[in-house]
This record gives C-alpha cells, sequence and structure tokens, in this order.
C-alpha cells in the first residue's frame, strides 16, 4: 500500500475509534452521506366526534391518497391511535416527499386535478357549522442522513409506535441526531429487529426543537420484547455510556403514542 494512504488511513480510523463511535455505524454512515434524504409532513387531525373522523378518513382514502399518487408522491401512512386520549381517537397523516419543492407546491396541484377535487368535495366544502375536523396540526420533517428515506414495513399483523424527543436546546437536538446517526442507535434498532419506518428532525412544528420517529412491531408483546433487546444490546450500552450522549444531557421530554394502520395506509 501507498505510504501516504496508508497514513490517512489510520488517522481516519483512529478518529472515528477515539471520537467513541462504532466503526462499523460510522462507515455505514458514510455510505449513506450521497443518498438524498426525503422531506415529511407529519399531520395530526383532531375529532370531536366519531362523524368527522369517518369523514376525513373517506377523503384520505377516497380522494388525497389516490391524487398523492398520481402525484408521485408513495408510501403514504394513515394512522389512529391505539389508545385515544380525548372522546375520538386522532388521525395521523404522514406523507413523504423527495423534494421540498414538491411539499411547497402540492396545495397548489390539488387544487388542479379534478378528480381529486370531486372525490374529496364533501370534506372540501364541510359546513362551518359541521367542519369535517376540528383542528390539523402540522409538521415538516427532514430525515436524518442515516435513515434518509421511509422504509415500508412488511404488511402483516403491525403496531406502529411513534416517539418525539424534544430536547433543551437546538445543540443538544443536533447531539441526540449525531447519536442515531453516526454513534449507530438506528442501526441497533434494525439489529433487534424493531423496524424502523422513518426518522425525522422537525424543522417546523410544536415544541421544536425535537425530532420524531416512528417503529413498527408485530404487536404490543414483540413491542416489549424489542425494547428489552435494545436496553440490553451491547452496542447501546457503549453508545448511551458516553457523557456527551447522556438522555439528561440531551433529552427533556419523551413522547410516544401507539398508532395502529387505516385499511387504506400504504405503510
Amino acid at each position: 500500500m501507498d505510504r501516504r494512504k496508508f497514513v490517512r488511513s489510520s488517522l481516519l480510523t483512529g478518529a472515528v475509534l477515539g471520537s467513541g463511535i462504532p466503526r462499523a455505524a460510522a462507515a455505514s454512515g458514510d455510505n449513506r452521506k450521497s443518498m438524498k434524504q426525503q422531506w415529511y409532513e407529519l399531520r395530526t387531525y383532531q375529532f370531536r366526534e366519531a362523524g368527522q373522523q369517518a369523514l376525513t378518513g373517506a377523503y384520505l382514502e377516497q380522494a388525497a391518497i389516490p391524487a398523492l399518487n398520481r402525484l408521485g408522491l408513495k408510501n403514504i401512512g394513515v394512522f389512529s391511535e391505539l389508545k385515544p386520549e380525548g372522546p375520538v381517537a386522532k388521525t395521523f397523516l404522514l406523507i413523504p416527499f423527495d423534494s421540498i419543492e414538491a411539499f411547497t407546491g402540492l396545495e397548489a396541484r390539488l387544487a388542479k386535478d379534478a378528480v381529486y377535487t370531486k372525490a374529496g368535495e364533501a370534506y372540501l366544502s364541510a359546513a362551518a357549522n359541521s367542519p369535517a375536523y376540528e383542528r390539523i396540526e402540522s409538521s415538516l420533517l427532514k430525515a436524518f442522513a442515516h435513515m434518509p428515506s421511509v422504509e415500508v414495513p412488511e404488511k402483516r399483523e403491525r403496531l406502529f409506535e411513534l416517539r418525539i424527543y424534544e430536547s433543551p436546546t437546538e445543540a443538544a437536538g443536533q447531539k441526540k441526531i449525531e447519536m442515531f446517526n453516526e454513534a449507530g442507535e438506528i442501526d441497533i434498532f434494525k439489529k433487534i429487529g424493531a423496524r424502523p419506518v422513518f426518522f425525522g428532525e422537525t424543522l417546523i412544528g410544536l415544541r421544536r426543537p425535537n425530532l420524531t420517529y416512528m417503529l413498527c412491531f408485530d404487536n404490543m408483546e414483540a413491542h416489549d420484547s424489542h425494547w428489552k433487546a435494545f436496553g440490553s444490546d451491547p452496542e447501546w450500552k457503549k453508545i448511551s455510556a458516553i457523557p456527551e450522549y447522556s438522555d439528561a444531557r440531551l433529552i427533556s421530554k419523551i413522547t410516544r403514542v401507539f398508532l395502529t394502520p387505516a385499511a387504506c395506509s400504504q405503510i
């Protein structure tokens, strides 16, 4: 081997090992840097009564998802709370975009789709005194470099867990993202079979700074066993023992929501 190449390789290896980041995870992350990161819109529909939920569900299935697919958008996720906090379960909608332009131009493109406007008329033209929902909360997320696009799990029995990690500062939030990316936390989820669906940094939305991610399990029993495996994983113990990655420094609040997929969900 050329001496200069050998020295450069040795220095890079030392930098990775010296940082406390597993070498395999760092190398895997490098392989993904050239991949284009998706953008996600995550919507939460809030309802007062079951009729609103039914109307919105019909709109998503019969109008919105077909129209989004016609625009080239795919892997649209539609989910309902497993254990609602209010009288009616919220509906969650995940739309992946391959570019920010696709996100910003969405409403204008939908408005030109006559099939969409006709199929969604009951929802789109709902009266003010009988709306299709109470409110929509929406966030714009950018996919993590280490998992740059949605990964769709096999469509068998499945339960989803949506997790939101709020950080005390922007710097802490970026450090937590580093922990998922370069330090290899995403790889550990995959290794133990937790089936990550997406990871995203919230750029616009509530409770910033935060990151949001989704995992898929067969059922609650599988959920519990996989999280137990994660907590006892040797690589996780090594990463979590690094002082700069301690939860006390990086996370101020964790919110988790268990979700079931709607019949029309493409995830």
